[in-house]
């Protein structure tokens, strides 16, 4: 329960940085492209399923606190969330086509930098943690 109460809480927090974001990606392809323009219907659900998106994202960092996960358990949960977050999202948005060839590329660039961010958080932690242990 504690850790359902936390996850709404960073989601309420952080998810209207997703429809914020949505808003400038909009209006920068808006300023290169004189022609382009969104109907109410698709910004409603732009809106709405950016905000989920950012909720989500946002929420899911709770399972990396779990202290009685494993590390493999933790990542698999978090990088299933995300992951099926970020394609709902996208496929509901239509910016991504719903074929099988985009799909497994989606997927492989979205493995590939998701490891590459956890890698990178993992060394560096790893980096200050020794760099604290030689202090003590």
């Amino acid at each position: 329960m504690k850790y359902l109460k936390e996850f709404l809480h960073r989601g309420l927090v952080f998810g209207g940085f997703g429809p914020i974001i949505m808003a400038v990606i909009y209006c920068i392809i808006q300023l290169s492209d004189e022609g382009f323009s969104v109907s109410g219907t698709d910004a409603a659900l732009a809106i709405i399923s950016t905000y989920l998106l950012a909720f989500f994202h946002a929420g899911a960092s709770v399972f990396n606190a779990i202290e009685s996960w494993s590390v493999p358990k933790s990542l698999g949960v978090h990088f299933s969330m995300l992951y099926f977050a970020y394609i709902t999202c996208y496929l509901i948005n239509r910016w991504i086509p719903f074929d099988v060839m985009f799909l497994i590329i989606f997927t492989l660039v979205f493995i590939t930098i998701y490891f590459a961010v956890w890698i990178t958080v993992y060394v560096s932690v790893c980096h200050v943690q020794r760099k604290l242990n030689k202090k003590l």
